[in-house]
């Protein structure tokens, strides 16, 4: 038996199917930059990233070498007792990163779910407010608190979070109003302020709206000109929390520090994770003072913004900013929404691209304009067979997503969309293998 099948029966013998969400068969042994090598050597293009975790890509020297400082000098102690300098100089670069004329305090984890569990927590705590607004289509974490904010499809197993109301997202591809977006004048928020906060729920109730700048795992949607601003102004109107998930586009994904930035609002708190630790377990919370300080230990974690996991988290922002990662994400991404757009014109099975920076989507349709989600799964899959590895999002299970690490070149760029062209023309000619495929049922 090759060694790839033997660890694929150990990990489907030994790792809980509870942790698991597969979409080939995969099985890694080192990375470097952009690229992926499995156990018998074939390398793959990562246009994923780890979903969104690798932004400065695998195994840079500047974290690698910041990583074992640290560890040789002091590889562990918890600021949940003590005072350490790390977690301080990180504290300080986030405050300095993240708009707002106001004092603001941070707050550390290990994820984007244990981050937004903290929003889940104390936002009713902080203000006296029980309800929180969120939106379909969201996807803020796994543990309870962050599971109940999120309206993901995929997460609707156990029922939790009374207090959460969930809004629609404004996915002007397939608006859940039926609206023409040339027409609706967004009609999206005219419901929040005229229907939502009239009929379900008192403005005095609501302690804070939750959101995605780009609404990632729902299907990479970007919200129309206007939309987030009008909600900041809601928010402002009825004295509500304005807060943003950045877990998944912040740090220079859309070729901003922020996704949020796009759009020149200002979050009264925003909630960081994935590629914040380089590649450690490292989660932020940074906002209002008054929020941060609103009952001590109500939220701690023994390891959390634990001194190597902030010394990599420092290095990363630093090579964002001082490699010009934001501009490569822009330049790249123009590339690839053009690539992707000439596709759409040449297979009707593309019914829309969009995102920003090297944050992209592609939505698959039948030929009846409808989501199709086997075929999605089909070109992902062939993807992965050609060297090119990612995953689909959406809803509807029927978006290929593309978050790079953001050190990609245009050569990777280039073969990415050749690659892609050819996954989707060869599932169309019926050359890939449904049954194999139907085993790794990704979001399925």
């Amino acid at each position: 038996m090759c060694i790839k099948n033997n660890l694929i029966e150990k990990d489907a013998a030994l790792l809980s199917d509870v942790m698991k969400l597969r979409f080939y068969p995969i099985t890694v042994n080192s990375g470097k930059g952009a690229t992926l090598i499995d156990i018998e050597g074939k390398e793959y293009l990562d246009f994923n990233a780890g979903w969104g975790v690798a932004n400065t890509g695998y195994g840079h020297p500047r974290i690698v070498k910041a990583v074992c400082d640290q560890m040789n000098r002091m590889s562990f102690t918890s600021p949940v007792s003590t005072v350490n300098v790390e977690s301080i100089d990180l504290a300080e670069e986030l405050i300095a990163l993240t708009p707002g004329d106001f004092a603001k305090k941070v707050w550390f984890g290990h994820s984007g779910s244990d981050a937004n569990e903290f929003i889940a927590k104390i936002v009713p705590l902080a203000t006296g407010r029980p309800r929180i607004l969120s939106f379909v289509g969201s996807y803020h974490g796994q543990t309870m608190g962050s599971y109940a904010m999120s309206g993901h499809p995929a997460q609707s197993r156990f029922i939790s979070g009374g207090n959460v109301i969930k809004l629609p997202y404004p996915y002007c591809h397939r608006c859940p109003f039926g609206r023409n977006l040339c027409e609706c004048n967004l009609f999206c928020l005219k419901y929040i302020e005229d229907y939502a906060l009239k009929s379900i729920c008192e403005p005095d109730q609501i302690g804070a709206i939750v959101i995605e700048a780009i609404q990632c795992d729902g299907g990479d949607i970007v919200p129309p000109e206007g939309f987030l601003e009008g909600l900041q102004s809601i928010c402002q109107n009825h004295g509500i929390l304005y807060i943003f998930d950045e877990v998944k586009v912040g740090f220079g994904r859309t070729g901003k520090m922020f996704g949020f930035e796009n759009w020149g609002v200002v979050p009264d708190a925003i909630v960081m994770g994935k590629p914040l630790g380089g590649g450690q377990p490292l989660s932020a919370v940074v906002g209002r003072k008054e929020l941060m300080d609103a009952a001590v230990g109500a939220h701690l974690f023994t390891t959390a913004g634990n001194s190597v996991a902030c010394v990599s988290a420092l290095e990363t922002i630093k090579i964002i900013k001082e490699e010009g990662l934001m501009e490569n994400a822009k330049v790249i991404g123009d590339f690839l929404m053009d690539a992707f757009k000439k596709l759409k014109s040449k297979y009707d099975v593309i019914a829309d691209v969009r995102g920003k920076g090297l944050l992209l989507g592609i939505e698959l349709v039948n030929k009846s304009n409808e989501p199709d989600a086997e075929l999605t799964a089909l070109v992902v899959y062939r993807s992965y067979e050609l060297g090119l590895l990612y995953y689909y999002a959406g809803v509807f299970n029927n978006v290929l997503e593309f978050t790079p690490p953001l050190t990609i070149n245009m050569e990777q760029a280039e073969f990415a969309v050749e690659t892609i062209e050819k996954a989707i023309q060869d599932v169309l000619d019926g050359k890939v293998n449904r049954d194999k495929v139907a085993f790794y049922a990704g979001w399925g």
